[in-house]
């Protein structure tokens, strides 16, 4: 199939997806953010003054709701890619597992987080198991982060895709956390293997 008729169909799909036409009208930057919207619905996530680390964050529309929802939070939107500015949060442009990131995070907070939130994947290779894997890898990444900087009581949302790696990030968040949930929102596309794991309570604090 030609590359231009394969943009046609993608163009296609995306004035028939109801999720796109609802985030430009209300002003977010992706449709990602009716799948955060639906899992602190069901699983209440966020409250007032709350802290949120927001990992993988670019384009930034999980840092606009929780902007909007929020009050008196305190979010820092961490991500490889540079983003265009969003009201009442602090942006850090970097790879947050590299430390001198991670000590510019921790710098923006004086104690441990409520929560913290990944939505990142990989850039699709077109191999959905290898695609599986290393986003399942980012996902561990980002679980063992927010392990370190969450409080007793904190919360951590990520992506995870269906695949060889999904049992291992289950087991790791049973391991260090004392509920933990698996969740696939209907705003998610029902071909795509991305589910959401949704972990609250450390068992104990990170160091």
């Amino acid at each position: 199939m030609k590359k231009n008729k394969i943009s046609k169909n993608w163009i296609n799909k995306q004035h028939r997806d109801i999720y796109v036409r609802k985030s430009k009208l209300e002003g977010y930057r992706s449709r990602a953010v009716y799948k955060l919207e639906e899992i602190d619905s069901k699983f209440k996530i966020f409250k007032n003054s709350y802290t949120v680390i927001d990992l993988g964050a670019a384009p930034g529309s999980w840092s606009q709701f929780v902007a909007k929802k929020v009050k008196n939070s305190k979010i820092v939107s961490v991500d490889i890619k540079a983003m265009d500015k969003i009201e009442n949060t602090i942006q850090i442009m970097g790879n947050f597992n590299d430390n001198s990131i991670q000590n510019k995070i921790k710098e923006n907070f004086s104690e441990k987080v409520d929560v913290v939130i990944s939505d990142m994947a990989v850039n699709t290779t077109g191999n959905k198991n290898i695609d599986s894997i290393v986003t399942g890898e980012l996902s561990v990444e980002a679980m063992n982060f927010a392990i370190k900087m969450l409080k007793i009581e904190g919360k951590f949302v990520s992506k995870i895709f269906m695949g060889s790696t999904f049992n291992e990030i289950v087991s790791l968040a049973k391991k260090n956390f004392k509920e933990t949930n698996i969740f696939k929102p209907q705003a998610s596309k029902k071909e795509s293997k991305e589910n959401f794991i949704i972990c609250k309570y450390l068992r104990k604090y990170g160091k």
